[in-house]
């Protein structure tokens, strides 16, 4: 399989610069580099420049379309070729570092060339014919690889290990159900336990590694370490499927579990849903699987409420936020709707014999607005493909859209601002409006530009000041406005709340990780069905601080130190000629001191406005999951979800990023939790943080308690 690329001059032809993928045969790394170094050869031969390999990428990431070949035991590869921003031919000077000979890189690119699209395929199609010709003319040589790597993969589970993966399904048992047929879908063969083995219980999938596409099981299921010394990550560096879609699994080494009873799945996989007992409400628990904010939708004109705590009914226990949802005042055929929505989602529900006396609040269905920006639209569309297959609708407007609407309250309950990248200045001014108007739109020059899903007369300019205010005034106005990873920085600098700002690191190094968090305020509405830990993804080096003193100053840089006089570091000076005085606690690193503190309280948020920290990354012992993670500490502990009320709404920012890749469904209840509940999130802050209206006085008992989250 042949992925073809264009970004570096004139012809990359992969072999990768290492680290390589630590679950693939050995034989396909040789097998890259004997292809590579064929077609290098001939095209030197044929007097062609600028034909190499090594020096660009790294061949680590799993998540590349040349990975469908290596999972079943096939051969992968990918060209880059020099780029031109169009098909017309153009005079291209090619960049300096470009240009020079390397020991892998021996017949470099010319510095100056003619270039157009005749070339970019011209040089892939001349490495394609004399790679395939390659491959059959020497035919029994790649056949028997293939049948050996087959060979090597079925043996996997009693040569390398491990035996099996085993994964829960009593806990989310959709979630566990979708794994299953993403893995099944690939060829991948998944087993169901007959019986309990050790501490997993009947029902639980198993994926024996003595299959022939067992790699690519492994692949996507071990965990994945990156060191930071080696070569720069080119892409992602860990992907841990059943993490990052928050599902318990064991990495089974002994292979006696291959001689448990089991099942091998057939047909798609779908756990079974029904309405159960008899009476006034109807319960669902809620467990963070992402089908609930499909049956929320699904039955949207059905009046829902959420429980504020966790509860036991009619001999079963609920977690805070299960669905309530009472025959009273609903549609007359409501059991039968809900018999065939659990039926269809593989839902069970449940009729209490009487309404719990949990506070309880209602659950929205609210209208959303997702938006992008012109500069590039690509990240936020892994939203709109969350969204979409989860079944939660939504709007898809540009930031000019929010420049141009000063009421968006009036048409939106939330609204999400999609990743984008760029400073805070760059979303707000977008592309500089220099020259004539650049159109995406339909025409007789671009037909097809009618299948998108948003056009434009122009895309320069941002989201524009006028669009920072209408944010401002939805917020105020009751709605929530939610900020993805680098985002944040659009509320943070423009001021639209007080008590987070983004913190300078120094030693941070993380590339598409996987990492630990813990649930900081479980009674946040944000944080129904999650347990104490998640993990989560995180493609950004963002750090937040929130707290009512955040960005206030006063704490110096978090490091104590004495003044010069007697004795040792941890000593204390003596003032000669008197007795000693009594010492004064220090503030704690990074914290003001009480006099400080005394005078920055007209200017701190009141207590209805202190930022919530909802989820922080974990411990740094504990924090790498997944992928790549260098000084961790500045990250350990830090909000990775905050929420901030302000005026009759919220922003929620979040640093992780709980869409991405279509990897993440694991976090997806985060948002939508959110959203569902935008009404209701000041839920559980507390007590004594409900006013909003009051300034902090030397009075207020909670005050200095809740000061630091």
């Amino acid at each position: 399989m042949h992925d073809l690329h264009e970004s570096v001059p004139f012809l990359y032809t992969s072999t990768g610069m290492g680290p390589y993928n630590a679950w693939l045969d050995p034989i396909v790394i040789n097998e890259w580099q004997k292809l590579a170094y064929y077609e290098i050869e001939e095209m030197t031969k044929r007097g062609v420049p600028g034909v190499w390999t090594h020096g660009f990428y790294d061949g680590w990431a799993a998540n590349y379309l040349m990975e469908v070949a290596h999972g079943h035991n096939s051969i992968g590869r990918f060209y880059e070729t020099f780029g031109n921003g169009g098909a017309d031919t153009r005079e291209r000077t090619v960049p300096v570092a470009q240009t020079t000979r390397a020991w892998f890189r021996p017949n470099p690119p010319l510095p100056r060339v003619t270039w157009s699209q005749r070339n970019n395929v011209n040089m892939q199609q001349s490495a394609l014919l004399l790679a395939m010709n390659y491959t059959a003319t020497n035919k029994e040589t790649f056949l028997r690889n293939f049948y050996l790597k087959s060979r090597r993969s079925v043996a996997k589970a009693t040569t390398e290990g491990p035996a099996a993966y085993v994964i829960d399904a009593t806990a989310r048992p959709n979630e566990a159900a979708s794994l299953a047929e993403q893995l099944a879908m690939h060829g991948v063969e998944v087993h169901r336990l007959a019986q309990p083995y050790q501490a997993n219980p009947t029902g639980s999938y198993v994926i024996r590694m003595d299959q022939p596409y067992s790699r690519l099981a492994d692949m996507l299921l071990d965990r994945q370490y990156y060191n930071a010394n080696d070569t720069p990550p080119y892409d992602d560096t860990g992907w841990t499927l059943q993490a990052l879609r928050n599902l318990k699994s064991t990495r089974v080494i002994d292979v006696a579990i291959l001689q448990a009873p089991m099942t091998l799945l057939t047909g798609p996989v779908k756990p079974e849903g029904k309405v159960t007992g008899d009476g006034p409400v109807y319960a669902i628990n809620h467990n963070a699987d992402r089908v609930l904010a499909t049956f929320r939708y699904k039955l949207a004109n059905v009046r829902m409420n959420a429980a504020e705590d966790a509860f036991e009914a009619d001999g079963e226990k609920f977690n805070a936020g299960s669905f309530l949802i009472p025959a009273s005042g609903n549609p007359s055929d409501l059991k039968q709707r809900l018999q065939t929505a659990a039926a269809e989602l593989g839902l069970n529900i449940v009729a209490l014999k009487s309404a719990p006396k949990a506070a309880q609040h209602a659950l929205a269905a609210p209208r959303i607005a997702l938006v992008h920006n012109w500069l590039n639209t690509q990240n936020e569309g892994w939203f709109r493909l969350a969204m979409d297959t989860t079944g939660v609708p939504y709007t898809y407007i540009s930031d000019h859209t929010v420049a141009a609407t000063p009421d968006l309250r009036s048409k939106f309950d939330v609204i999400i601002l999609g990743p984008m990248s760029g400073t805070a200045q760059r979303i707000v001014n977008g592309m500089p409006k220099r020259g004539e108007p650049v159109p995406w739109k339909a025409s007789t020059l671009t037909p097809n530009f009618a299948t998108s899903p948003d056009q434009t007369d122009d895309i320069r300019g941002g989201l524009g000041l006028e669009g920072v205010q209408h944010v401002r005034d939805f917020v105020d106005a009751g709605g929530l406005f939610i900020t993805i990873g680098g985002n944040a920085s659009l509320p943070i600098t423009y001021g639209l709340f007080d008590g987070v700002t983004i913190q300078n690191t120094r030693e941070l190094k993380v590339r598409g990780s996987v990492l630990d968090s813990t649930v900081a305020d479980t009674r946040s509405p944000i944080a129904y069905g999650y347990s104490d830990h998640l993990p989560v993804y995180l493609g950004s080096e963002l750090v937040l601080d929130a707290s009512a003193t955040a960005g206030m100053g006063g704490g110096g840089n978090g490091t104590q130190s004495r003044p010069s006089g007697r004795g040792g570091v941890n000593d204390p000076d003596i003032i000669q000629g008197r007795p000693p005085s009594a010492p004064v606690p220090a503030p704690k690193p990074g914290e003001p001191s009480a006099e400080m503190l005394e005078s920055m309280r007209a200017y701190l948020p009141t207590p209805a406005e202190r930022p919530r920290t909802i989820l922080k990354f974990g411990e740094e012992k504990d924090l790498l999951i997944s992928g790549l993670l260098a000084g961790g500490r500045e990250l350990a502990g830090k909000p990775a979800l905050v929420d901030v009320p302000h005026g009759q709404g919220h922003y929620v920012l979040f640093v992780i990023n709980p869409m991405w890749r279509q990897q993440t469904q694991g976090s997806f209840m985060l948002l939508f939790n959110a959203a569902m509940n935008f009404e209701n999130l000041g839920v559980g802050r507390p007590a004594g943080n409900g006013r909003r209206s009051d300034t902090p006085t030397a009075g207020d008992e909670d005050f200095d308690d809740n000061l630091q989250q």
